[in-house]
């Protein structure tokens, strides 16, 4: 996740900096010295490693926002991210086709299938049924209210948005600890943790895709004979132009939804709690101003900026910032760079609870903003209006464990000793 501040390397230089691999940002977290370095000397770099299919890395915000609004020339197809692992073993991308990598015109119409599920009304209905789910959280995690210690991504952070997007989709409570494992197993599929004996990361993303596509169908047939008040219900009878959604399409929307609206929320919330420990004075000042917590998510949402590249492709030649783009040359977008750079941010390396204005794009931009964020800001207030006034104690007793990704900034474990007061 984040560092505090921008870190001095001045060894650093264009031919030696490394802002995709996988490895550094399970030892190092987010390379912000080497994002600086690039906003600073090539915001539009060439960015050519051996073993890795070569892309633009573009790093300013004012580039990123220009990109994502521009669809008809930059398509999310056919690259979706930098994925390094697999590219080592020659396999460009994921076998899945979803909202993540659709272009116009299909990915308005499959959008639209469930947009209205998550539009800032609907996502306040859900409302009271959030805020239940994190009070019932929190006093299990309280136990006697003695000193405890504990990971908070298990006690919390990974519970909370599971169980949430468990409720829409209609999965059982007895099924989530399989989501919670084929979702670590397709985001972490790099990270050695999350591999069977023998197993490359190929063999271990593909193994957690089939098993959620297995998972979907089953529940798909099922609600297709008896529809329930749930997403899985409205997708699996949906049509598109008096067809039903094609079946490869279908499970991939599931396996999107799974993943994308669990992960990020999970890492946000994980790099959120960290980064109010880290900074005393302003989780201070939250506790004190609790009517800034609107404000405050938009920060903990900047500061973590769970996603951290996507590519696009542009489909005929373009300049940018002098640099010439050949058609087809893909373009990968950094989005926690963007969101610390100094032209758009002032001091972008302070943690400010009360950043205003804070026009992040932690939630992507155009088309292909985050279908989900009015959810994930739901889920992020509600934890953190409702566990700071019950924390009597909060501390830190190891480093982060951070995800082997560098496509979702992840913490894999984050140890804390805590103790909390019953709820008002």
């Amino acid at each position: 996740m984040p560092h505090a501040a921008s870190p001095a390397h001045t060894d650093l230089t264009l031919d030696t900096i490394d802002i995709i691999s996988d490895q550094t940002y399970a030892d190092h977290g987010y390379p912000h010295d080497a994002w600086s370095l690039l906003r600073r000397e090539a915001p539009i770099f060439w960015y050519d490693r051996p073993g890795l299919i070569p892309f633009w890395a573009v790093t300013r915000y004012e580039d990123l926002v220009h990109i994502g609004k521009t669809p008809e020339i930059f398509e999310n197809a056919p690259r979706l991210a930098v994925f390094p692992d697999f590219e080592s073993e020659g396999v460009r991308q994921p076998p899945v086709r979803h909202l993540l990598n659709m272009d116009p015109p299909d990915h308005a119409a499959y959008r639209r299938l469930i947009s209205s599920y998550f539009t800032p009304r609907s996502v306040q209905r859900l409302r009271a049924g959030v805020e239940q789910i994190t009070r019932e959280l929190l006093d299990e995690v309280m136990g006697d209210g003695a000193m405890r210690d504990g990971d908070f991504v298990q006690l919390v952070s990974a519970r909370l948005p599971l169980a949430v997007l468990a409720d829409l989709l209609g999965i059982p409570r007895q099924d989530w600890e399989l989501m919670f494992r084929w979702t670590n197993e397709t985001i972490g599929a790099a990270d050695p943790e999350y591999q069977l004996e023998g197993e490359t990361p190929e063999e271990t993303g593909e193994r957690a895709r089939l098993a959620l596509f297995q998972y979907y169908a089953d529940m798909v047939a099922k609600r297709r004979h008896e529809p329930k008040e749930d997403i899985v219900s409205v997708l699996a009878n949906a049509k598109l132009d008096g067809q039903d959604v094609p079946w490869m399409e279908l499970l991939s929307y599931f396996y999107v939804l799974v993943v994308a609206g669990n992960e990020t929320t999970r890492n946000a919330t994980t790099g959120g709690l960290l980064a109010l420990l880290q900074h005393p004075q302003e989780l201070h000042k939250l506790r004190e101003n609790p009517d800034l917590i609107d404000k405050a998510v938009e920060e903990i949402v900047r500061w973590t900026s769970p996603v951290i590249q996507f590519c696009r492709t542009p489909n005929r030649d373009v300049e940018l910032r002098g640099q010439r783009i050949k058609a087809g040359q893909n373009m990968t977008l950094f989005y926690p760079s963007a969101n610390r750079d100094e032209d758009i941010f002032d001091e972008p390396f302070r943690f400010k609870i009360d950043r205003d204005p804070n026009p992040h794009v932690a939630f992507g931009m155009g088309e292909h903003l985050c279908l989900g964020s009015h959810l994930a800001r739901l889920e992020l207030k509600a934890v953190f209006s409702q566990l700071l006034p019950r924390l009597e104690h909060c501390e830190l007793t190891g480093e982060p464990d951070r995800l082997r990704s560098s496509f979702v900034g992840g913490i894999k474990r984050l140890p804390i000793r805590y103790k909390l007061r019953p709820a008002a």
